[in-house]
């Protein structure tokens, strides 16, 4: 990771694009010209599946301009202005605020925290950086545990001591450093109920891996280190969400990218997640309980519909977009927790295992055909049979 020298170099960069940025429209103004000012827009994903598309890429899909003539255009320079002078405070001060705690300092002019996101998206795009560069972070919602060590700044997060002990993802993700870990596999899963009672069930010591939670939509730092454990560990890493539409966006943006953030993509997807369930199939393949399966509502159709025209689940993944008509055709929905109907422990003692070893199946069938050799192997210990072995 970038050291404090580098840090601080890239602060100072920083504060001389802000410097110019806001000279160029005093200059403007008092030169008698309307300041423009130009803000292109990056996408994660289109619906246009039959032209070839830059959608998750570094490549602008188009351009907004802002000028002092729309009412509108004023209030949003405004905002971001207003924002711009809090973050040159942050970076002159080597000091860190929240998004909540930015449109707290003005909150009669913001109105609403959505317009200071909008703004620190904008400045995202303009100075050409990511968020955290800014110096402004989230308050931090995901949980890790498992057979992992490293450090944030000074602060050691010693998983591997107590792998089934939650630990909260770090905020200040580049300032991670000395990773140490003896996982076979990253388990992303949807929600802290899950992640709670994989914990209770001790799945971190039997199955040794590293299990991670954005607790619902992943926050940027939770998306980052997800990032960084996978480029740093290369150790395969599978998603769990619920069999349902919020639980796709969920797995679409760990994999994909969101929207709101597409300018950042490029850091923060993780295109080498797979999806490990839950799955309109497992329903009964598992045996879930009828009483755990609820129809789709009229909400839940629509999104499916609309989720199904993106453009890459017929680029990347076309075999999502065959679950995701499966949801539709079923017209059902469930919950992880479904699988602990017949018993407590059937999610981490039977589902996990079984689902593991198919993927892991498929990744060894995709290297040796992609190597055209035979790809080594290493045998997982604990609960997963030597069937269930990782690539290396």
């Amino acid at each position: 990771m970038e050291g404090k020298r580098e840090r601080r170099s890239s602060q100072i960069e920083l504060l001389r694009k802000i410097k110019e940025f806001t000279r160029g429209l005093v200059d403007d103004l008092r030169n008698g010209r309307s300041p423009v000012i130009l803000i292109y827009r990056f996408r994660s994903y289109c619906t246009d599946f039959n032209s070839k598309c830059y959608c998750g890429s570094d490549l602008p899909c188009g351009k907004e301009v802002l000028t002092l003539c729309s009412e509108s255009h004023v209030r949003r320079l405004d905002v971001m202005l207003r924002v711009l002078l809090i973050i040159r405070q942050l970076l002159q001060e080597n000091k860190h605020s929240s998004k909540r705690d930015i449109y707290y300092m003005h909150p009669s002019v913001f109105l609403d925290q959505s317009a200071v996101d909008r703004a620190l998206n904008d400045i995202c795009v303009l100075m050409e950086c990511s968020r955290h560069n800014l110096n402004v972070v989230s308050a931090g919602k995901g949980l890790v545990m498992g057979w992992i060590r490293f450090f944030e700044g000074e602060r050691i997060f010693d998983c591997i001591s107590s792998p089934n002990k939650a630990y909260p993802v770090p905020v200040h993700v580049e300032e991670v450093r000395d990773i140490i870990s003896v996982a076979h596999f990253i388990l992303v899963v949807e929600k802290e109920s899950v992640f709670q009672r994989l914990a209770n069930d001790q799945f971190c010591n039997a199955s040794r891996c590293i299990v991670l939670t954005g607790r619902g939509y992943p926050d940027v730092p939770t998306r980052r280190f997800l990032r960084l454990l996978v480029d740093q560990l290369h150790i395969p890493a599978f998603c769990l969400v619920d069999c349902d539409p919020y639980g796709f966006d969920i797995l679409t943006t760990y994999r994909f990218g969101s929207m709101q953030m597409a300018y950042d993509t490029k850091y923060l997807r993780v295109p080498e997640l797979r999806w490990l369930g839950a799955f309109p199939s497992d329903a009964e393949k598992f045996y879930v309980p009828k009483h755990c399966l609820l129809s789709l509502t009229a909400e839940d159709k629509r999104r499916i519909e609309a989720m199904r025209l993106r453009c890459y689940l017929k680029s990347e993944v076309p075999e999502w977009r065959l679950e995701l008509e499966l949801m539709l055709q079923k017209g059902v929905k469930f919950e992880i927790e479904a699988f602990s109907a017949r018993t407590l422990s059937f999610l981490s003692e039977t589902y996990l295992p079984s689902k593991i070893q198919d993927e892991l199946k498929v990744m060894h069938l995709i290297a040796e055909s992609d190597r055209g050799k035979k790809s080594t192997l290493f045998v997982l210990e604990g609960r997963i049979p030597w069937e269930h072995c990782r690539l290396v």
